[in-house]
């Protein structure tokens, strides 16, 4: 399973927002919009391997956290909108405390914070920090149960990052540039799919 814990730093956490301006009007979402359809869509195909968690840390209701699950998934489409309109179904559910519940085939919405998700996710996978100042993804060896962490246009807070120091993680770069959140993501998928073919091969 390829999973992605996704930090929105400003995404709003209640439903009130229109879907027609996700960017300004709903925390930058449209940040993670585009981070979903990156773990997910292939030219036609859906990959049902991927698992990503969007943290929501804005808005009125923090935190909570949106999971998409790819074994489960259903409805989930390549416009950014119907996406974002998964997203705002999933915050209109009530919650009782942190346990989580589905809100669509594949969706599902709890109020974890990072934290929690860092702590629940410990002992299923291998943390991997995308950060420029890391190994080069070309020399590095992908575990089995890869997490790769990110913020959406802003890197993870001190804080954030202190929640991380509290697990091993390994610290990867993509490149000689600083890409978007959702094309970091891409190119990590890509990495893992040509050591994939080469093996097979």
């Amino acid at each position: 399973m390829n999973r992605f814990i996704v930090l929105g730093h400003r995404a709003y956490t209640t439903g009130d927002f229109k879907l027609d301006d996700i960017c300004g009007g709903a925390g930058r979402l449209d940040i993670l919009v585009r981070c979903v359809n990156s773990a997910f869509f292939l030219s036609h195909d859906l990959r049902k391997d991927s698992e990503i968690y969007l943290v929501l840390e804005g808005g009125t209701d923090a935190p909570k956290t949106v999971r998409f699950y790819g074994p489960d998934m259903k409805y989930l489409n390549p416009d950014e909108r119907s996406t974002a309109s998964l997203i705002r179904n999933a915050l209109l559910k009530k919650l009782d405390g942190k346990n989580e519940i589905r809100s669509s085939p594949g969706v599902y919405i709890s109020r974890r914070s990072f934290e929690d998700v860092m702590k629940d996710l410990s002992d299923k996978c291998r943390f991997i920090y995308l950060r420029e100042d890391g190994e080069d993804v070309r020399e590095y060896e992908f575990p089995e149960e890869p997490c790769y962490i990110l913020g959406d246009d802003r890197d993870p807070t001190k804080e954030e990052e202190r929640i991380m120091s509290e697990y091993p993680y390994d610290k990867i770069n993509l490149g000689p540039v600083s890409y978007h959140a959702n094309h970091c993501m891409t190119i990590v998928l890509n990495e893992m799919d040509r050591r994939v073919t080469r093996m097979e091969g």
